[in-house]
């Protein structure tokens, strides 16, 4: 008799049965390591609400000095500079300098199609 209540499926397989093609094709795609852990730390950048909402300004501005995206957000500059220099170890943010201020944006288009393609993820129902 089983544990599991009536109904409830199983999510693994009952049974054990390869499938040799399908492997095949696994092992050709299948990320180094290298790779794997680069795209797990992008992920971990991007798994902040503060920095995404940051993105989320630079997304609709060209660019944006510190003192507008700290004023937007309702931090102080030296929270939003922490995590600006977050992004931009993360390669998805860059600055310029005028005068005394820094003006940040995206740093390229990849980042505007990740943000648009996880708002589109988490928009659908």
């Amino acid at each position: 008799m089983s544990d599991k209540p009536m109904g409830e499926l199983c999510d693994m397989c009952e049974v054990h049965h390869i499938h040799p093609e399908k492997i095949k094709n696994c092992t050709l795609h299948k990320l180094d390591d290298d790779t794997s852990l680069e795209l797990a730390d992008l992920f971990k950048v991007l798994g902040d609400k503060t920095r995404i909402k940051l993105l989320s300004l630079l997304a609709a501005e060209d660019e944006l000095c510190v003192c507008d995206i700290a004023e937007s957000l309702q931090m102080g500059q030296s929270a939003i500079s922490h995590q600006l220099r977050v992004l931009r170890a993360a390669r998805l943010v860059k600055f310029r300098k005028a005068g005394k201020e820094a003006f940040y944006s995206l740093d390229d288009d990849h980042v505007l199609i990740l943000m648009h393609m996880g708002l589109d993820h988490v928009s659908e129902r």
